[in-house]
């Protein structure tokens, strides 16, 4: 049966630059370390952390998911988002922590007590593991074309729009599976698709 990934609850895009920075793309592992320990320093950034066992917690025994309390993991992951993006080399824009820059990511508030099993937060995990095999081996593969693209840039400043839209797709992918398990946005079980 197929999923209409244009209804799912989570909508992820990077808008395509036509020219890149070779220097800046050159040094970019360097250049994100200052953005990376902020990134390490907030609260609840692991996708195991507070803000998962909280959010499992409410849901669980208040069927309940304040709006600020989602808004904060929605905006967490927007940061973290941008500098992935960033680390990826999909943008050369430095990570802001505030503006949204070229990274476009939406998740639909959840009504807990509509659209939220209180149950299903329990296992979701475990329903997620054949997507999760599926993105180690994506991850690895995005990996590779993104020092493919470095060295494409680094040649041409451009970053070949086929690999662009890949590593796109696996982070999109990446992004639903997370919204569905860790921060418990969507009952919803997430595409197999890169689109």
């Amino acid at each position: 049966m197929a999923t209409d990934t244009s209804a799912y609850p989570v909508r992820f895009d990077i808008d395509y630059e036509e020219q890149h920075n070779r220097l800046t793309a050159f040094f970019r592992l360097l250049l994100s370390v200052p953005i990376v320990i902020v990134l390490c320093m907030l609260p609840s950034s692991s996708a195991l952390g507070g803000l998962f066992v909280a959010t499992l917690l409410m849901i669980l025994f208040r069927q309940v998911y304040p709006r600020w309390w989602f808004d904060f993991g929605l905006e967490l992951n927007r940061f973290s988002t941008r500098v992935s993006a960033y680390m990826f080399l999909l943008t050369d824009r430095y990570p802001s922590t505030v503006d949204t820059q070229a990274v476009h990511l939406d998740i639909t508030y959840p009504n807990a007590k509509q659209d939220l099993n209180r149950w299903l937060p329990l296992v979701k995990w475990l329903l997620a593991i054949p997507h999760l095999v599926v993105l180690v081996f994506l991850g690895l593969a995005a990996a590779v074309v993104t020092l493919i693209a470095w060295f494409a840039i680094l040649f041409t400043g451009r970053y070949p729009r086929g690999l662009f839209n890949f590593v796109v797709g696996v982070g999109r992918w990446f992004t639903r599976v997370n919204a569905y398990v860790f921060l418990v946005a969507t009952d919803k079980y997430p595409p197999f698709s890169l689109a």
